[in-house]
């Protein structure tokens, strides 16, 4: 597990060289040209690549995009890389100073900048990779987009967000590059994801119940944990666990 202000490196260091077609060579993304590419993914993503094909919105969510289109257009980055045991996700827990989803841990993502382009065009893949950059200092060239989920809402935000699905062909080293915005970065193995031990529902004040993650001495839930569990539900990973297992939240959450 990576601490706040410590490196995170998931295997290999990421070289100069780019495959599959996401950001310039030189590893600095400038708002250059992104797509999305199959080639050469590993077969062990192949289940994640056919849920971004075929999901429907309602299949991931009750919040939707306001029909009026209201709410803050915005990506996360969903990167699957290839770990010590196996194959793993890269996650950032969100400073406590922040005024949305405060200590929260998250996909690194953020709301599109002006020059990241049109919110239903290229706009989120270079948003993910862009503020995947500044939060964690990943390496932009060792990513390889290829695919995206279809646009889901939060509320409490506002945020429109679109995951967009990565695989990090050249690993780079990862960690907090402002503390103002991220505490820490880490990557969780897909095995402890699906671990039924690690599993829970989160129960909000609210009477609001969720999917929750118990990992790398972390709480996982909300948003970031709803795409996680439909992710390994449609992929055909989620195991049989307790949904009567309950962790609750309190009103700060």
């Amino acid at each position: 597990m990576t601490r706040a202000g410590e490196t995170h490196t998931s295997g290999t260091h990421a070289g100069a060289t780019r495959t599959g077609g996401t950001a310039r060579a030189d590893g600095a993304f400038g708002g250059g040209p992104v797509g999305l590419s199959k080639e050469g993914l590993p077969g062990w993503l192949e289940p994640v690549v056919r849920v971004a094909e075929t999901v429907r919105p309602v299949q991931l969510s009750r919040f939707l995009p306001p029909k009026d289109g209201a709410g803050r257009q915005s990506a996360v980055l969903v990167l699957f890389g290839e770990g010590p045991r196996g194959p793993e996700t890269l996650l950032m827990e969100r400073a406590t100073s922040l005024r949305s989803h405060a200590g929260q841990p998250s996909f690194p993502g953020g709301a599109l900048d002006p020059e990241d382009g049109d919110p239903r065009g290229e706009g989120p893949l270079r948003a993910a990779l862009r503020e995947a950059e500044e939060e964690t200092g990943l390496d932009p060239a060792g990513v390889q987009l290829f695919g995206a989920l279809p646009r889901l809402y939060i509320p409490v935000s506002g945020f429109v967000v679109t995951p967009v699905l990565g695989w990090w062909r050249e690993p780079s080293p990862v960690g907090v590059v402002d503390p103002a915005e991220t505490a820490r970065v880490f990557t969780v193995p897909v095995a402890d994801l699906t671990n039924p031990d690690n599993r829970a529902t989160a129960v909000h004040p609210s009477g609001h119940r969720g999917p929750a993650f118990l990992v790398e001495s972390a709480l996982v839930w909300g948003f970031t944990a709803g795409i996680i569990d439909r992710l390994l539900h449609f992929a055909g990973w989620e195991l049989p666990w307790d949904r009567e297992k309950q962790v609750p939240l309190d009103w700060r959450s």
